[in-house]
């Protein structure tokens, strides 16, 4: 495990997604020793429910509350944001870390291809819906969880729902949302630049989370062959909670992090005019033009 300093997170808030399994939950049961507010996000009112309970008992544990969301509709989201308007009026650190991998294509009843929905759209647009939150604090974190699937991922700028190409059982979809992910976070630090809020992206290794579990036989069985090189979900969260609360990550911004300090991503990921593009395409998909100011 690497060494750092966990900040004293007393009278803050933290808001993380995808909360109640594997490297989410591992980072809630990790940053709620820091005393801090912490919102755990779930789909599932019992798994919620249940990490809420395990989460009072850790020590040092501030207030720690449960919100039910299905981030794949952005109506879903933005209740959610308005519930943490409501009940909290400040943020202090916002981890997005919900995604999941689909071998099967589906559509959402908003009409986005569901990977695409819940891996960036729901990241963009609840820190969107949030912003003011955040900047309006002295020091706060966006944190978005990647992956090192970026690295075969390609934009397909006129199919991002992939209604025309193959999606290799859901892999060209999940490596273009990781993609997608890295340029959204070094976009979004280029808005925040001036401000006090750094935004960073995280790669947790290889980590069994559960995602083969609704995808049949075919992903059951490779996450088996692969189990030899699979983290631990404890060493997965370790630079989600180190980019969200550590002393040492303080002022690093605009990076893609990896056993936390910064790793260098694909040269896609580089590219500053395709975020910025993804970033024009965002607002459109998520009907938020307007709400940044990134000139």
């Amino acid at each position: 495990m690497t060494a750092f300093t966990k900040r004293s997170m007393e009278g803050e808030v933290v808001l993380l997604t995808g909360a109640t399994r594997g490297i989410g939950r591992r980072a809630a049961q990790e940053i709620a020793t820091t005393g801090a507010t912490l919102i755990v996000v779930g789909r599932s009112d019992e798994r919620t429910a249940k990490l809420v309970a395990e989460l009072h008992a850790v020590p040092g544990a501030g207030s720690i509350h449960g919100e039910i969301c299905n981030l794949m509709l952005q109506s879903e989201v933005r209740n959610l944001a308005d519930r943490v308007r409501t009940k909290h009026r400040r943020l202090d650190v916002l981890i997005n870390n919900a995604g999941a991998i689909f071998s099967q294509r589906e559509i959402t009843s908003e009409g986005f291809e569901r990977t695409w929905a819940l891996n960036h759209n729901a990241y963009f647009l609840l820190t969107t819906l949030l912003q003011d939150l955040l900047v309006g604090r002295s020091v706060a974190r966006v944190v978005n969880t990647a992956s090192d699937a970026h690295q075969t991922g390609r934009m397909y700028w006129d199919d991002l729902q992939f209604s025309k190409h193959q999606p290799l059982w859901g892999w060209r979809s999940y490596s273009q949302s990781k993609l997608a992910n890295v340029l959204f976070t070094r976009q979004l630090a280029h808005c925040l630049k001036g401000s006090k809020v750094t935004a960073n992206a995280v790669h947790p290794g290889f980590v069994n989370t559960g995602f083969s579990h609704n995808n049949g036989l075919l992903a059951s069985a490779m996450m088996v062959l692969t189990r030899p090189v699979q983290r631990q979900d404890t060493k997965g969260a370790e630079t989600v909670v180190w980019a969200a609360v550590s002393e040492e990550a303080e002022g690093v911004t605009g990076e893609y992090l990896y056993d936390c300090k910064p790793k260098e991503p694909s040269k896609r990921a580089k590219d500053m005019a395709a975020a910025a593009k993804l970033w024009d395409l965002s607002e459109d998909m998520t009907a938020t033009r307007g709400d940044w100011d990134c000139h």
